[in-house]
């Protein structure tokens, strides 16, 4: 068994070691990935972390899924231009900084998608508020859809730049990937989420009546409750990740 080290890194890791074995060809294009049950044997980790790994590299655009087969390489798995250090983003204040990005860069897009969506986009985030939701209840990952809530917004801009970009940052974007953000929100990790959903909601029904101002507004503030929160949870002194 190759076991991980550090709980709070656990995620991170797992997509790295699975990012290497792409790189140095030990995954080739087309190839299957390990199913979840041999990930969990091999590294020693939860079934979430393991979603969550996956979900890292799907969002990169590195592998595909197919529902009930597995995951598998793409072609063009390795042929991302831009970069973040994924190390850095177990730091709370990196987190913050990504934040920040995201902020410039989904607020706007979200504006757009609002002028520009369909109703097979408004369909998407509703399915992805619907699976999230039923994620809550049931105290399962609710990353997934939160990933694909976020995408179907960058889809709808109708700019290829979004959605290929957003296709890289991925579960970066997403800061409880890296961090158990939910213990700076709420006492309760599902009532975390459910606010979380709840701006979600909010950005969904503007987008859906095309308000491009508050679609902004909303993804805007959804994205800064969060920055500020960590922002006062850094100044608080780190956390610690068990």
């Amino acid at each position: 068994m190759t076991a991980l080290r550090r709980r709070e890194t656990l995620t991170s890791q797992l997509t790295r070691t699975l990012t290497g074995r792409i790189a140095q060809g030990m995954l080739k294009p087309g190839d299957k990935l390990p199913s979840e049950q041999e990930l969990i044997e091999e590294f020693g980790v939860s079934r979430t972390v393991v979603r969550e790994a996956i979900s890292s590299l799907r969002a990169a655009g590195m592998v595909a899924t197919q529902q009930g087969v597995g995951a598998f390489v793409q072609a063009d798995a390795l042929t991302q231009p831009f970069r973040i250090d994924e190390a850095n983003l177990d730091l709370l204040k990196e987190v913050i900084s990504v934040l920040e990005l995201r902020i410039a860069l989904e607020a706007e897009a979200c504006a757009l998608a609002a002028q520009r969506r369909g109703e097979m986009h408004l369909a998407a985030m509703r399915v992805a508020l619907d699976r999230m939701e039923a994620a809550i209840e049931a105290s399962d990952d609710a990353v997934s859809p939160d990933l694909d809530f976020h995408r179907t917004i960058a889809e709808a801009t109708g700019n290829a730049h979004f959605t290929h970009l957003f296709s890289y940052l991925g579960a970066l974007m997403i800061p409880r990937t890296r961090l158990q953000t939910f213990r700076f929100f709420a006492d309760d990790r599902a009532e975390y989420l459910r606010r979380v959903n709840r701006e979600h909601e909010d950005i969904y029904q503007a987008i859906s009546r095309q308000d491009s101002d508050a679609a902004r507004s909303a993804m805007r503030l959804h994205l800064s409750n969060s920055r500020e929160r960590l922002r006062k949870a850094m100044d608080q002194g780190s956390p610690s990740q068990s």
